[in-house]
């Protein structure tokens, strides 16, 4: 990860089911690595069971701070988000990873701060994609989630994060086989792939097949599994 290029928030976004937590849990972890100061905000008001706070042990052992709903992990599934979240854009010495829930309705939460995040300008707004998951399998049909995402927040996405995936079940195979697709949205949106995830288990049969791999060494159980 190359740090001299680092904007100083980063936002995950996209489909329901498509592993931003799992990535920016990860990039939160990865980053702690060269920064004193990082933060990950959990704006997920959507679903009440695939939370950041899930993993909040590994990231309180790592020093790193999360902010969340006081009704993650509980039986409410109030949309309500704490008024710490507001720190990230006034303590500009900190790293800040901002989690938004699935589709254009989690994105809704992300509105309520994107006049902080323009008018600071340091940022990245970036677009999970999986090639494996319902509504998002086809270029078009993706990119048509992308516009209501981009329209409900009130930001455009900056780039992509190509997160195809299986679960457990994933093979380099499958990783390899998102590429075109991958590389196919990227074109049509005129966006570049930031990074392309996978299995820390999967990273070395990959590394000279895949650009901008990022491994993901940290899993949060996915809440679409439940549905297999």
């Amino acid at each position: 990860m190359d740090s001299r290029n680092l904007k100083r928030i980063t936002v995950f976004a996209g489909h329901y089911g498509s592993g931003k937590t799992n990535i920016a849990i990860n990039y939160a972890l990865k980053l702690k690595e060269s920064f004193d100061k990082v933060t990950i905000a959990d704006l997920d008001i959507v679903n009440p069971y695939f939370r950041t706070k899930d993993s909040m042990d590994i990231l309180k052992e790592h020093s790193v701070k999360l902010i969340s709903s006081p009704y993650a992990n509980t039986n409410v599934d109030t949309p309500a988000l704490p008024a710490e979240t507001y720190s990230i854009f006034h303590d500009v010495d900190q790293i800040g990873i901002i989690d938004v829930g699935g589709d254009d309705r989690g994105a809704l939460a992300l509105g309520r701060y994107a006049d902080y995040i323009l008018k600071e300008g340091n940022y990245e707004f970036l677009f999970v994609i999986n090639k494996y998951r319902y509504l998002t399998s086809d270029p078009q049909s993706t990119i048509q989630v992308m516009r209501e995402i981009e329209e409900a927040a009130g930001m455009k996405f900056t780039g992509i994060v190509n997160n195809s995936n299986l679960g457990d079940e994933t093979t380099a195979e499958n990783v390899i086989n998102s590429l075109e697709y991958a590389d196919k949205v990227a074109s049509l949106t005129g966006l570049n792939i930031k990074m392309t995830c996978a299995k820390d288990s999967l990273c070395d049969i990959l590394k000279d097949k895949v650009d901008n791999l990022f491994p993901i060494t940290l899993y949060v159980r996915q809440s679409w599994a439940k549905e297999n």
